[in-house]
């Protein structure tokens, strides 16, 4: 009897939740169709695709890093990051390369001179912490062996030497690099590439490893280019030729300063503040502008008496191009006679700039 009561009991108790809820719902059901049926949503408007997304941010896109290397004289060679090339010549240079604004000494050098007041506040900037997020990201994008891989296409050459220098008043800038040279004792410890450059007609040669500077030496050295070495010769003090080592490794920058005597020997003492040890202050900006794409790669440029790339070449050298920077060390040669430009003009440019460090 007490089953068949807690029985009936469940039975009654389950048949009146069982009316509340079709009570509920119906009451749901009419509320529901005398409410008035929303629109439907517009559709958002069509905007363009974020640079981020529709492509990866490489070092030169980077907001305060320069322009984007598409738009440049040298947009379709390789480079280190980005899209991986599985063919590629190499074409003249077709423009001008190089900075927008001329050189000063004392600039890329590398060194953090910001006050600690500066630091705390750049590094509480969210503008600037996204753009240093957007660097870090592109440097850790970068493939290891890129650069590596690139020097399949025509031994790394990046670009072909034009076939006459650029015109002066079209020409661009070469930067300022700062580093260490040869000279013994503390003349040598730091030194800029400008107040050398600066009133002289100048080959420069940046490389980096032996690989890169014997190909340097393909446009540069005695043998290969003797015709050279004659007007560098005869243009005592207004020729020269130039040499920027770039190691950013510290341990491989530790061994060549290891091996400095016999850099000495090399070179020659004539020559030793010429040869420039550079550790840091080339940026990524810098690179694109000059035309340094690949680090494996050795350069050559010739640089005007107002520190102006007047030609370029990369890679190894063709007989062409070693006759093309002959001919082109001579035209400014003889703008610089033409302009009156002499060793006086050098060292009243370096006078001129010990006066103004002096007031200051």
């Amino acid at each position: 009897m007490l089953a068949q009561r807690g029985l009936g009991t469940g039975t009654r108790t389950a048949a009146c939740l069982l009316c509340q809820w079709r009570s509920f719902s119906t009451s749901y059901r009419r509320l529901a169709d005398n409410s008035k049926t929303p629109p439907p949503p517009p559709p958002p408007p069509a905007s363009s695709p974020s640079p981020d997304k529709e492509k990866p941010a490489t070092p030169s896109a980077v907001p305060g890093l320069g322009t984007d290397p598409e738009d440049g004289p040298l947009a379709h060679a390789p480079r280190g990051y980005g899209k991986k090339l599985t063919e590629f010549t190499p074409t003249p240079l077709a423009r001008p390369i190089g900075m927008n604004f001329p050189p000063n000494a004392g600039e890329n050098t590398g060194i953090d001179q910001r006050s600690l007041r500066q630091r705390h506040a750049d590094f509480t900037n969210y503008e600037k912490h996204l753009q240093r997020r957007q660097y870090l990201k592109s440097q850790i994008s970068r493939p290891y062996f890129r650069d590596w891989a690139n020097l399949q296409f025509h031994e790394g050459k990046t670009f072909l030497a034009p076939p006459r220098p650029f015109r002066a008043d079209v020409s661009l800038f070469f930067p300022n690099l700062h580093g260490r040279t040869l000279v013994r004792g503390s003349a040598g410890k730091a030194a800029d590439t400008t107040p050398l450059l600066q009133g002289r007609a100048s080959v420069v040669s940046i490389f980096s490893g032996l690989w890169a500077e014997n190909q340097a030496n393909t446009f540069t050295s005695p043998e290969q280019n003797p015709a050279l070495h004659e007007i560098l010769q005869a243009n005592q003090g207004r020729a020269q030729l130039v040499k920027v080592n770039v190691e950013e490794d510290m341990l491989k920058a530790w061994l060549v300063r290891l091996f400095s005597g016999s850099l000495r020997r090399r070179v020659g003492q004539e020559n030793w503040h010429r040869y420039f040890l550079v550790r840091k202050g080339i940026t990524e900006e810098i690179r694109e502008s000059i035309g340094v794409l690949n680090r494996k790669v050795g350069y050559t440029y010739l640089v005007d008496h107002e520190c102006r790339i007047r030609w370029a070449g990369s890679g190894p050298a063709d007989p062409g191009e070693r006759e093309g920077l002959v001919k082109g060390l001579q035209r400014i040669l003889s703008e610089m006679d033409a302009e009156g430009v002499g060793e006086h003009y050098t060292r009243k440019t370096l006078l001129m700039a010990k006066k103004k460090d002096a007031k200051e």
